[in-house]
Parts: C-alpha cells; structure tokens; sequence
C-alpha cells in the first residue's frame, strides 16, 4: 500500500486528465445553461458572498445580519471573487471544477491504496468520479456541495493513511481536526463524518498505545476547536444558537412528511435519487466490497477503516431521511455520499472481474458489468447537460424573471414576502419578508400554519408576496386577499409538472377592486 503523506500531494499524469475532464464537464453544463445555477440556493450564496466582500457584513440585507447561509467556508470564497472583480460566473463555476478535479485526485489515491495490485485502479476511480453526472451537476450548481463532497475524501485519506503515518502524533491529530473544522464549515454534516473516523480509529488504535491515541485526540480536539470557533461565534451572536437558522427551518417545513411517511418509506425516497445514473452498475460492486472488508475484520481490525466510506454514506442518508426527508433536486442533500458509494463499488467491480477470471461464465459477467458501467457513467455525463439546462431553465424563468419584474415594479421600500428568496436578494435587494424562516426565524415556531404566517404578514405590513402557489400561507392562491400582478408564463416548470411563480399585491381588506 501507499504509505506516505505524499502520495496524497504529488502530482500524477493522471491528474492532468482529471483536471480538463472536470473543467470540460462544468463547461459543458454551463454553457447548455448560458452560465445558470439550477437552484434559487445558489443565488442566496452570492448574495452572501456579494455583500460579504462590498460591505464586509454577514448579512442578506445589508444592515440586517442573519446567518442563513449553510456554508461559511463556501461563502468567503465566493466573496475573494468578487473582491477580485472576477466575474461571478466565471468564478463560481471555476471553483467548482476544481473541487471536481481535487476529488477525482483525492479518490484516486484512494482506490490505489485499497487495491495497489490493480496497475489502473486509480484512473479508473478518478474518472468515475469526474464522470458522476451528479457529481458535474454539483460542482456548476454554484453549491458548496462539490467542496463538501472533496473534504469527506480528504477525511477518508487521512483516516486511511493514519495507520502507517509517521512524525508527531499530536501534530497529526491537530490537521486532522483542522480539516474536519474546514468540512464542517462547509456543511455541519461534516462533524459527523469527523466523528464516525474518530470512533473508528479509536476501535483501531493505529497509534499502537493508548498514550498515542490520546495526543492524537488531543491534536485533533484543539486543531478543531482552533478552526471552528469563528464560525461558532458568528452563529452565537447571529442566532444565539451553534447551527446556521436553516437547519430548524427546513426540518420544521418537513416536519409534517417525517410524521406522515414511515422511515423506510422515506429512506427509499432518498436513495433513488443518487443512483439514478451509471452508479446503479456499480451496487454489485460496493457489495462485494463490504463483504471483502468485513471478512478481514476478523483476523485484522484495520479494516474498519476501509469500511468508513460506506458506513459514512448509509450514515449521510439515514440521517436526512430522519430529519430532513426531501429527495427533490437529484437528492442533492446527499450527493455528498455519492464519492464514497462510487469509489468502494468501483473498487468492489475490479475484485469482481478478478475473481471472475477463474471461470468463463464468471469471465462474461463480471466484465459485462464493469463495460456497462463505464459506458454508463459516459453516457449519464453526456445526458446529464440536459438535466442541468432544464433545471436551470425553471429557476430562470420562475425565480430571476420574477425577481427582475421586482425589481422593476415594485418600489424597494414597500414590504416584500418571498418564500424563494435568493434570485430576489440579488436581483432586487431589499428588505424582505422569508416565509421560508432563513432570515425570519421567528416564523420556524409556526412556519406549517397558515393563519399565523397571514397573521405574521399583516403584523409586518407586508404589501406584496412573491410565491408559488403551494408555498402561500394556507396553499390558497385564489385567496381574497391575493392580487395578481405577475404570473412568469415560464414553460418549464409546467413541463416539469410544476406551477409558474406569481408576484401579488396584497390586498388586506379582501378586494382587489379597491
């Protein structure tokens, strides 16, 4: 096996082909989407990032800081871009291929220190990952989803790699903690992952005694606390709690499907999703896998090490099927579980054709399967534009074409209410009222009941409300009190089987006439 830090560092050939793979996959959804992002989240991103470098605020609305941004990290990056002047586009799209690139690099090293006898495995691990269509469709989102999904690989190579390190033992737990501070920074399901390793090499001790374990917890405590303490005050003082307010108010939006659909039920529901693609070729694979590990784990504790990636991806799932049951958008909550699920079904599909060779028939079939799978992981690249460009199509037609309308029509100092908030916030900046909770968090308590949300709008003075017509308080549009101004006509979204969005005027005495 690869022993050494610097097999993580060093520059292969291969690298190079991950570099342009990624680029040109992040291109080409972009371009198919005239540089678009396929979720109002990721307007809501820049309008962070923008403020951020223009006002040096933490804030949605200048003057008003809020903390429902889910990704600190991501967000002073794409604040250094536009302290740059560096167009917004070009930048976020950019950093996005990198995180692409980094990831195939990091899975890379990975599939070649679990399976160093395979000459190509690592090519082959890369590639599978930079092929992933969700994983092209995360890193042009403009989401700090790609640039969590690299921090879950780094973790891994280092939990993989601590058992034949070297050096400080402290010192390596301080980078470890330091690089577990960075991914929770850039989703809090980062401290999960963190502690799945810790308590897996806690069970390993490949620090070989019981006082090397403990510096290197020690390290890895204070290299966490060091790292993760800006982003714990800034919540403090923004929420008076530890977590951005979008964790409370998106579980408190779903709270009612938690109550109505079982957990299987909901467990199912998240994991169709991310393997809608060529991945689904490789579950014999990440089958195969597990059992190869968990046989050694008889006579060779180290191997729960190499059981981590998909004990954390059946973690990731299960935890958002607990809490957060919402599979829309490709299941983009939990595409951070795809790197791990693809690697270990790559590396599973290499033992299969291996052992396959013993017999004709198993000849055929196991390499029948690795063919297909490649070609499908091609083809879902390839088909996986079209998915990014009509995704891209209903937020621009739905949300920016309504905020523009905003933007044109409605004067900035009259109360807005908007459930989708980003493309307003950078459209049309103002003081808005979120029926979503992200920077209105007093609604969380009540944010499912309709009279409360009306009660809550008229106590604001709100005067318009941007909405699609399932996310009005009380789901009514044909309401009294709602006044059409603007409906999009946007074709894609209907298509799609979804509403158009609406822009109303609120007309609190119940007549549109007067």
């Amino acid at each position: 096996m690869l022993s050494t830090a610097n097999s993580l560092r060093r520059f292969r050939p291969g690298d190079g082909l991950f570099l342009v793979a990624a680029a040109s996959g992040v291109l080409l959804y972009a371009l198919a989407a005239s540089g678009g992002f396929p979720l109002d989240d990721s307007w809501i991103h820049q309008v962070y990032g923008r403020n951020l470098a223009h006002t040096g605020q933490w804030a949605f609305v200048p003057g008003e800081p809020s903390a429902a941004s889910t990704s600190p990290l991501y967000t002073v990056l794409l604040a250094l871009g536009y302290a740059l002047n560096i167009p917004f586009r070009l930048w976020t799209h950019g950093l996005g291929a990198l995180a692409l690139a980094l990831a195939a690099m990091a899975g890379a090293r990975l599939a070649q220190r679990a399976l160093p006898e395979q000459k190509y495995i690592g090519l082959l691990g890369g590639l599978a990952l930079v092929l992933a269509w969700h994983l092209v469709w995360a890193a042009a989102s403009g989401m700090e989803t790609m640039l969590f999904s690299l921090w879950t690989l780094v973790l891994l190579a280092m939990a993989w790699r601590e058992p034949e390190a070297s050096g400080s033992v402290a010192r390596r737990g301080f980078v470890f903690g330091a690089a577990a501070a960075l991914a929770t920074m850039t989703r809090p399901e980062g401290l999960l992952l963190a502690g799945l390793i810790g308590l897996a090499l806690l069970l390993v001790r490949p620090q070989t005694t019981w006082r090397g374990l403990v510096w290197w917890g020690v390290g890895a405590a204070v290299g966490f606390g060091v790292m993760i303490a800006p982003y714990l005050v800034l919540n403090w003082q923004l929420t008076g709690g530890l977590l951005p307010n979008t964790a409370a108010a998106k579980q408190a939006e779903y709270a009612l499907i938690v109550e109505r659909l079982s957990y299987p039920a909901r467990l199912w529901e998240m994991v169709k999703p991310i393997f809608a693609g060529g991945q689904i070729l490789l579950v014999p694979g990440m089958v195969y896998y597990a059992l190869h590990w968990s046989r050694r784990l008889r006579h060779n504790r180290k191997a729960i090490l190499y059981l981590l990636p998909l004990v954390w991806a059946l973690a990731l799932i299960a935890l958002y099927a607990a809490r957060l049951p919402a599979p829309y958008q490709h299941g983009r909550y939990v595409i951070p579980a795809l790197p791990a699920l693809v690697l270990t079904g790559v590396i599973g599909t290499a033992w299969l054709v291996s052992v396959g060779r013993r017999s004709l028939a198993g000849r055929v079939l196991s390499r029948s399967l690795a063919i297909a799978s490649a070609l499908g992981f091609v083809y879902f690249a390839a088909a996986g534009a079209g998915i990014y460009s009509r995704d891209v199509q209903i937020i621009d037609e739905e949300m920016v074409a309504a905020a523009q309308w905003i933007a044109v029509n409605v004067p900035p100092e009259e109360r807005l209410a908007v459930h989708d908030i980003g493309a307003v916030g950078y459209f049309a900046p103002r003081p808005i009222l979120d029926l979503a909770g992200l920077i209105s968090p007093e609604i969380v308590p009540f944010i499912t009941d309709g009279n409360r949300l009306w009660d809550w709008l008229y106590q604001n003075d709100a005067k318009y409300l941007m909405a699609f017509p399932d996310q009005i308080p009380g789901k009514n549009p044909d309401d009294s009190r709602l006044c059409p101004l603007f409906i999009s006509g946007g074709t894609a979204s209907p298509a799609a089987g979804g509403p158009n969005m609406a822009v109303y005027y609120l007309a609190w005495n119940g007549s549109c006439a007067g």
